[in-house]
């Protein structure tokens, strides 16, 4: 099994954990950070780097680019939407003079006749992947106010992407 099938297989056992800021607990509370936290923990078994206490607007207030610069100490950088996989992480920047300050892993819903697939739990996605398919057109992310969840990679959050990046195979 690759790394990416891995990945988009731990996310999606993440959906439904509510939002918690600064949390990295499967099914108690995480934030986006801690998402990619508690994926690397289930693969690694070990946090990625020691991650000091950070407030909602450490973006803002930092000015500095700390969550892409932590993604280039630890992932592998991807050149483009069109290279990227499902389970590949995303990163976000909402104002183009702003840092990234938003995460997520890159899924592929799935689809039959168009739209998303709905069942009892909501949108389906694939954790499997085929070189031959299209860019991944969903992400999973913890968004705050609500819970891991998957959403559509609509142009609004297109636009946004900052970076993205593929988990390396081991470490």
């Amino acid at each position: 099994m690759s790394v990416n099938t891995s990945v988009l297989a731990i996310a999606g056992t993440w959906i439904g954990t509510p939002y918690r800021h600064q949390g990295s607990v499967k099914g108690v509370g995480c934030d986006c950070l801690g998402l990619v936290r508690g994926i690397w923990r289930e693969l690694y078994g070990k946090e990625p780097e020691a991650v000091p206490a950070y407030a909602p607007d450490w973006a803002e207030r930092a000015g500095e680019e700390r969550l892409i610069a932590a993604a280039g100490r630890h992932f592998l950088a991807v050149a483009s939407l069109a290279e990227s996989r499902p389970g590949d992480l995303v990163l976000f920047r909402f104002r183009p003079h702003l840092a990234a300050k938003h995460a997520g892993i890159l899924a592929c819903m799935v689809s039959e006749g168009g739209g998303f697939d709905m069942d009892a739990d909501g949108p389906r996605f694939s954790a499997e992947y085929a070189p031959s398919q299209p860019p991944p057109d969903a992400f999973i992310h913890a968004y705050e106010q609500s819970a891991v969840t998957l959403s559509a990679l609509v142009p609004a959050w297109r636009r946004r992407i900052a970076g993205i990046y593929r988990f390396p195979e081991r470490i």
